[in-house]
């Protein structure tokens, strides 16, 4: 009993999955493709003595994103370039 309504929830949670996914994509091909640009501050961090570390900018750059729900068109969705805006280089030797 318990194992067949842990399996039909399995596959409505798989069938929601793709429904959604293949929603967006048509979305996002109905609308052309649209996409943006997104400005990331880019730093790397050198490890120092005393287990400090330093940060360095490398500068800014525009990385371009899709505006969709999920990846789409090769490019991340805008939401999440958004939320990494900041992204560290680490050297470690």
């Amino acid at each position: 009993m318990i194992a067949r309504w842990l399996r039909w929830s399995i596959l409505a949670l798989v069938a929601g999955f793709v429904l959604v996914y293949a929603g967006d994509w048509a979305v996002f091909l109905l609308r052309g493709s649209p996409a943006s640009h997104i400005t990331v501050n880019r730093y790397v961090t050198v490890p120092l003595k005393g287990n400090k570390r330093e940060f360095d900018p490398l500068g800014a750059a525009d990385v371009p994103c899709s505006i969709s729900l999920f990846s789409q068109g090769g490019l991340n969705p805008c939401w999440q370039v958004r939320r990494d805006a900041v992204r560290e280089a680490s050297m470690e030797p």
